[in-house]
């Protein structure tokens, strides 16, 4: 069975009303409407809505890069950043406490969290069943949901308390639906010196420079609590190189005059933490 702490956090992505287990062996979950949803036999759910996304999912491939960059701790900085933030406020170490990451990937951030709020309970969230598959094996007891982030989301409203949006497509209002009222919000953006080398090099897109700007500007209904840049270099091999390329969207856009890659690579983002004000 999904992770049943955080079950009751679901709806339907049809109808928009309540879902629940239909039997007690929790893999089947239904709504009044008659809608009905089977608990992947990996351990997820799958709760896509009637329109098809918009984008296509991340790669078996790009995942294997992204877990394997990961793993040798490139990161780390920027996970120690995340679960700092989203452990800021005590009320969020509650064994109640509800921690949604939407767009999750590999669920190495979600991870991150979960070592700092051990008692909380996790859903991890991506367009990618695979990214999904992933995340759940790496979190005991969480609750794995396959969903489009920019079709309304199939969670209740007011019912999460932190939700992580870390490199990932961020649907502010929908955020601010989930969301409960003073619950927080992290998400982590790439500032304009972010892998500034590979986009030098032709093996990078570009980043906005005031992309941060644009993000916080975005989120109405937040108020913006702290804003802290993590900005190091890397020493990299030829395969880690390669790995931060695959893993993500510059995987599909090297320009065709590509130079040599760069040994020594730049990480530069932006940490935002939110607080999500009342909409009365």
């Amino acid at each position: 069975m999904i992770g049943s702490a955080s079950a009751d956090r679901l709806r339907c992505p049809t109808c928009f009303r309540a879902l629940s287990p239909t039997d007690d062996t929790g893999r089947t979950f239904g709504c009044d409407s008659g809608h009905r949803f089977d608990v992947n036999r990996r351990g997820y759910i799958s709760l896509l809505g009637p329109k098809r996304p918009a984008f296509i999912a991340d790669s078996a491939e790009m995942l294997d890069a992204r877990a394997t960059f990961l793993a040798a701790g490139h990161y780390a900085p920027i996970a120690d950043a995340v679960a700092s933030a989203a452990t800021s406020r005590s009320e969020q170490r509650a064994e109640s406490t509800i921690v949604a990451d939407l767009g999750c990937g590999t669920g190495y951030y979600a991870a991150a969290v979960r070592a700092a709020l051990p008692n909380a309970k996790f859903i991890v969230s991506d367009l990618s069943p695979e990214a999904v598959r992933r995340a759940v094996r790496g979190i005991p007891e969480s609750l794995g949901l396959v969903a489009d982030i920019w079709a309304p989301l199939p969670l209740v409203d007011d019912g999460i308390d932190v939700i992580l949006n870390v490199f990932a497509p961020r649907h502010a209002s929908e955020f601010l639906r989930v969301l409960r009222p003073g619950g927080t919000l992290v998400t982590v953006v790439p500032t304009e010196h972010h892998l500034t080398e590979l986009r030098e090099s032709g093996h990078a897109i570009e980043v906005q420079a005031d992309k941060a700007d644009r993000v916080i500007a975005s989120f109405g209904g937040f108020a913006l609590e702290d804003r802290t840049r993590v900005e190091y270099s890397m020493d990299l091999d030829e395969p880690d190189v390669e790995h931060v390329i695959a893993m993500g969207p510059s995987a599909h856009h090297r320009s065709p005059d590509a130079t040599s890659l760069p040994s020594r690579v730049t990480v530069s983002v932006d940490v935002l933490t939110f607080v999500r004000g009342s909409l009365g």
